[in-house]
C-alpha cells in the first residue's frame, strides 16, 4: 500500500503522480505473488467530481480522501495508538541498543 499525505487540496495530476508510485513499487517491490497495490491520496481538501475524473480510466486501485487535524488525540484513541517511544523503537531498532 502506497499512502501519500498532501497538505493541500486535491489536485488532478496528485492521481498521475500515485498512479506512477504504485508502477515503481509494482515493478521494484511487490513480490510475484503479491496482489495489486493499493494508493490512498490523503489531501487537505477534495472536490468528488473532480477526483472522480481524475480516477476515471486508471486501472490500479486508487482512492481520495480528505483527512482532518486534530491538536488533541480524542481520549476513545489514546490507549489504542502505541506511545512515541514504541513507534521509534519500531522504526530505529538501532537506537533501542544505546539504551
Amino acid at each position: 500500500m502506497v499512502v501519500e499525505l498532501k497538505t493541500t487540496p486535491f489536485r488532478p495530476e496528485y492521481a498521475g503522480q500515485l498512479n506512477f508510485y504504485l508502477s515503481a513499487i509494482d515493478a521494484q517491490v511487490k513480490a510475484p505473488d503479491d496482489q495489486p497495490t493499493i494508493g490512498l491520496l490523503l489531501c487537505k481538501e477534495k472536490n468528488r467530481l473532480v477526483a472522480e475524473y481524475a480516477l476515471r480510466g486508471v486501472a490500479k486501485p486508487m482512492g481520495v480522501a480528505e483527512y482532518q487535524l486534530f491538536r488533541h488525540v480524542p481520549e476513545s484513541l489514546e490507549t489504542k495508538l502505541p506511545s512515541i517511544d514504541l513507534i521509534e523503537a519500531e522504526l530505529r531498532p538501532d537506537l533501542a541498543d544505546d539504551a
